[in-house]
């Protein structure tokens, strides 16, 4: 058990960050500016919104819903099922983000995308969306280093392990540390 936390210990101090070029970023300086550009998005009126499969679906929706309560962000994650089995139907699974995103994106909203493996073509497709839609771009990804998500966003976080736990317990983490360091004083 010991040995299990350990590693993710180690693994914590071994996430990496990313620009938008694919210049690396101290982590410290890249999770203020993460922070900073969900305060600004949220100043000027403008939401945030995740994306994510299946444990980075749970990941998503968790998030969405801390924002808008702790942080009081507006927030949304497209993982309603309905939605979900009926734009898979009607437009193929590959779309499921992008569609959402088309329809409720707006210019400054910021968008957390969210791929353990960095390569699933729905969330890809999310991000291009959103890019499309003048979005901001936050990307968390693990597994391979060159995976396509890292390359995708304003700012890339990389958990490099294959172990879905781990990867997917650091972009909860993440995330977390978003909401807490965004969270407004009554």
């Amino acid at each position: 058990m010991f040995a299990y936390f350990g590693k993710l210990s180690h693994l914590f101090r071994k996430i990496e960050a990313t620009e938008k070029c694919g210049k690396i970023v101290n982590i410290s300086s890249a999770l203020k500016s993460s922070v900073a550009l969900v305060k600004s998005a949220a100043a000027e009126g403008n939401k945030i919104m995740f994306i994510g499969n299946g444990g980075s679906a749970s990941i998503a929706s968790h998030m969405a819903v801390d924002f808008w309560k702790s942080s009081r962000i507006k927030a949304i994650s497209f993982n309603d099922s309905a939605q979900l089995t009926c734009l898979s139907n009607d437009f193929g699974y590959k779309h499921v983000f992008e569609k959402p995103i088309e329809m409720f994106a707006e210019p400054g909203d910021v968008l957390i995308a969210i791929s353990s493996s960095g390569k699933s073509e729905n969330i890809l497709r999310g991000v291009k969306a959103a890019r499309r839609r003048k979005c901001s771009i936050i990307t968390m990804s693990g597994f391979k280093k060159d995976n396509p998500l890292r390359k995708a966003g304003d700012l890339n976080y990389y958990i490099p392990s294959n172990s879905y736990g781990f990867v997917e317990i650091a972009h909860g983490a993440i995330c977390h540390l978003f909401v807490d360091y965004t969270q407004k004083t009554a």
